[in-house]
């Protein structure tokens, strides 16, 4: 077979030889070149490291040299600008060498740079959803002369979009830019870790015609280097970390950005350069952390998911974990941070503060030995976004019809389920509620709408996510540190409260609400914020179930230290015999019963609601069991409840239906659901915490 290097244009031949002195393409770069070559939409998945980036921009580069575009030819789009910025010397170094231009457009850089761009468009345009939505809504942007000969995307982390409301919101961009185009737009998702490919694969294509196909080379076997500690406090965690990161250079991944502050705060003074990332630390901040990072050969950043995506800090030795992350994906993105040396493997310490986060740990990492990867969720009926759309597509037309909005958006996946007749109830609410405003049938933006996301010129319209009250930390001299959500700062009391922030303790000097700024000066001790995060944690139904495995069975788990084994073998102990019997595991004590479902958070929160719905009784759901309140409980009892709950008529039934809605937690899980009616909205909330299906066939399952 020809190779797929023979195949690119000689420029680009001789460029990859003489100015990256490659004499072979990676067989994931030659799948993928293959691929795009013939013009097929793709999914390109490879381990962190792996080659993504030059498998699918090489054969883009390849077209765009082979018959140059007028204007911008290739946009690629990344969830994070610190990726984009990390990613764009490295693009831009591959299209110069081949005599192309590349442009980096998000909301750091100046305007007069954008100018520029929008006179002479650049061959590639890197960028994320929300600068795409922008130049959609600017009247200053010609997005036909800029995008009328485009013929691919590129999406990098594909994962961190599908499935959630920020990947319908891309979507709905691309589709609405797509309509500018006179080509069937190539369409390329990159990822590390996905469970489904095919479904995003099918997602991603959207209008598109062309074939589609996974690029998913065989992975060589590799040995991992992973320990499960247990250990039982914060400053416990802190100190042995330190001992075993002293002299390395390691990424310290945290489930919160509080728990990274108080983990920070403790190593700190230990022997190394200590220093704190996620998305409340200022952006001067967090790049000062990287380049001292990069620099250091003794030093920690103690992180959130900010540094999960890629970002280039430099050669690593370690990744440590507090606790554990939520899924198998979020596990192998951290993991492979590490094990780019030949001489080195890929290795995570986790540091456990309860035996229910090392099961958890030791889930995911059974989980992932067995190459199991949890897919990604489609979503159909995407209500919130869809009302963003509506909104931004008033705005970016002055005033249109609801039928051509219909027609706009009619390609998006994530609205495929709303019915034509739910569509005009949304639209006619909106009116009512004066989000929009018709007048010969066109719509227009409504006063209420402008109200709620109209400062700063729409500036809140242009993300989907919920944008909290943020206060700036500043100090005396106005150095920007990072931001407080308001609840934390309205307990603050001017020179006495402190607070830690980017691994600091701060003495709060001055709090000004008109201007939503926090002057502070340096202190001895502080107490961590606390920032949003009043909804559970989900987990999902595989890593429950993995963790019954584990405590069912007998086998020593040989990562695991002395003190997470005794744990482990404590619980296994305690539940083992019960779990080994017939389900299902219901333990009857005498003011309540717990049932160890192990069936995850949405079919236990499914569950509890249909209990509480047939009996009154309390019910508290978690990801592993529920929680019965009330004395005199029996099995029989129990399991007649169990055997209403089986039959899928009684999930059917709309007065059952209508008192779960009205018995769901008020939760606010978009900026966009206050626009809702109630019923679309409680249905956001309902999706977000039921599994009504998955429920109805784990019940199936019982020995009822």
């Amino acid at each position: 077979m020809v190779s797929a290097f023979s195949r690119f244009p000689v420029r680009l031949q001789e460029a990859i030889v003489s100015r990256l002195g490659w004499t072979s393409l990676r067989e994931v770069q030659e799948q993928a070149s293959h691929a795009l070559l013939d013009g097929k939409n793709a999914i390109i998945l490879a381990p962190t490291a792996g080659g993504k980036t030059e498998a699918s921009v090489f054969p883009m580069l390849a077209q765009l040299i082979t018959d140059e575009p007028d204007g911008t030819g290739l946009i690629y789009i990344a969830p994070l600008k610190a990726l984009l910025n990390n990613q764009a010397e490295r693009l831009a170094g591959y299209a110069e060498m081949v005599g192309l231009r590349c442009f980096l457009w998000h909301g750091d850089v100046k305007p007069s740079k954008k100018t520029a761009y929008q006179k002479s468009p650049a061959d590639i345009l890197m960028t994320t959803p929300e600068s795409l939505e922008v130049m959609l809504l600017s009247p200053r942007v010609s997005v036909q002369k800029i995008f009328g000969d485009l013929r691919g995307v590129i999406i990098d982390e594909i994962h961190a979009f599908a499935g959630t409301d920020r990947g319908a919101h891309l979507i709905s961009v691309l589709e609405r830019l797509f309509r500018y185009a006179k080509n069937d737009v190539q369409r390329v998702g990159l990822s590390a870790t996905v469970g489904n490919p095919e479904a995003i694969l099918e997602w991603l294509s959207g209008s598109s015609k062309r074939p589609g196909t996974i690029v998913d080379p065989p992975k060589p076997p590799s040995k991992k280097d992973i320990r499960i500690h247990m250990n039982g406090s914060v400053n416990e965690i802190a100190q042995k970390a330190s001992r075993f990161a002293s002299g390395k250079k390691s990424l310290f991944f945290c489930q919160s950005r509080s728990l990274a502050e108080s983990i920070s705060d403790k190593m700190r003074d230990r022997g190394m350069d200590v220093f704190v990332h996620h998305s409340s630390v200022s952006l001067e901040e967090r790049t000062e952390a990287e380049m001292r990072f990069h620099q250091g050969s003794n030093a920690c950043i103690v992180c959130t998911s900010t540094l999960e995506l890629g970002i280039d800090v430099g050669d690593l030795d370690l990744v440590l974990q507090a606790n554990a992350p939520s899924t198998v994906s979020a596990f192998l993105q951290r993991l492979g941070r590490t094990g780019r040396r030949e001489s080195q493997r890929a290795n995570t310490a986790f540091y456990c503060e309860t035996t229910e986060a090392a099961l958890y740990a030791a889930a995911l990492v059974e989980l992932a030995r067995s190459h199991w990867v949890e897919p990604v969720p489609r979503k159909n009926r995407c209500f919130p976004v869809l009302t963003h759309q509506l909104f931004a597509l008033t705005l970016q037309f002055g005033a249109v019809s609801k039928e051509r909005c219909r027609e706009i958006l009619s390609t998006v996946p994530d609205f495929s389920e709303i019915s034509p007749s739910e569509y005009d109830l949304l639209v006619d609410h909106l009116i009512e509620e004066e989000f929009l405003y018709e007048q010969g049938g066109l719509l227009s933006i409504g006063d209420r709408a402008e109200q709620l996301y109209g400062r700063k010129n729409f500036m809140e319209l242009y993300s989907v996510f919920t944008s909290p009250q943020l206060y700036k930390v500043k100090t005396e001299t106005g150095y920007f540190l990072g931001s407080l959500e308001q609840d934390f700062v309205d307990t603050l009391v001017e020179d006495m409260s402190s607070f830690l922030l980017s691994g600091r303790a701060w003495t709060v000097i001055l709090i000004n609400h008109n201007d939503k700024a926090v002057t502070v000066k340096p202190a001895p001790r502080g107490r961590e914020p606390s920032w949003g995060g009043f909804s559970p944690q989900i987990s999902g139904f595989d890593i429950c179930q993995k963790i019954k495995d584990i405590l069912v069975s007998e086998s020593p788990i040989p990562y695991m230290d002395t003190g997470s084994t005794a744990a482990l073998n404590e619980m296994r102990e305690d539940l083992g015999p019960m779990l080994q019997g017939s389900e299902p595991h219901i333990q009857i004590e005498p003011e309540r019963a717990l049932w160890w479902t192990f069936a995850g958070g949405k079919i236990n929160f499914t569950l509890k609601y249909g209990i509480e719905l047939q009996t009154g009784l309390k019910v508290i759901a978690d990801n592993l069991r529920l929680r019965i309140e009330c004395s005199g409980l029996t099995f029989e009892y129990i399991e007649e409840l169990l055997k209403t709950m089986r039959e899928k008529s009684f999930w059917n039934n709309k007065e059952t239906q209508e008192k779960i809605l009205n018995a769901l937690p008020k939760y606010r899980l978009s900026k966009f659901q206050r626009a809702l009616p109630d019923t679309f909205s409680m249905e956001l909330v309902g999706n977000y915490l039921m599994d009504v299906d998955g429920a109805v066939e784990f019940l199936g399952v019982q020995n009822i």
